[in-house]
């Protein structure tokens, strides 16, 4: 198997290659495993709310239901990025920018497998929202 070593001194002309897909798919499939098991856990917990007692325990469980609830909007969002990332895949589109269609970089793809855009793209991108949100 491809190791994130490897990967990084593979030759650019093997960008995207079958075994690099094969070590992207891998990685993602098992980012995604790990997310729906963290919405599993965390719908477990909001479905048996625990005996409060007093204000002061309806209060922390009110708290902590509004993280385990944030915590699944998260993950439930990773996982349709995740999905995304894995149709690019099968498709031949992954690791390249959807904008420019340059590649986006193994540095990237190794941080962030569900990057989308180049590096210069999504900095353009993020300043340009950060701009219309002031």
């Amino acid at each position: 198997m491809l190791t994130k070593a490897k990967l990084l001194r593979m030759p650019a002309k093997k960008y995207m290659a079958k075994e690099q897909l094969e070590f992207f798919s891998a990685q993602l499939n098992a980012q995604k495993q790990e997310a729906i098991s963290e919405i599993e856990n965390a719908r477990e917990w909001l479905r048996v709310p625990p005996e409060c007692k007093d204000e002061a325990d309806r209060a922390s469980f009110e708290m902590d239901s509004q993280l385990y609830l944030r915590i699944v909007d998260r993950k439930s969002k990773l996982v349709k990025k995740i999905d995304f990332a894995l149709r690019r895949i099968k498709t031949g589109e992954y690791g390249y920018c959807m904008e420019t269609g340059e590649p986006i970089g193994i540095e990237r793809l190794i941080i962030r497998p569900t990057a989308e855009f180049c590096a210069d793209i999504k900095y353009i991108n993020d300043d340009q929202e950060k701009h219309f949100a002031e």
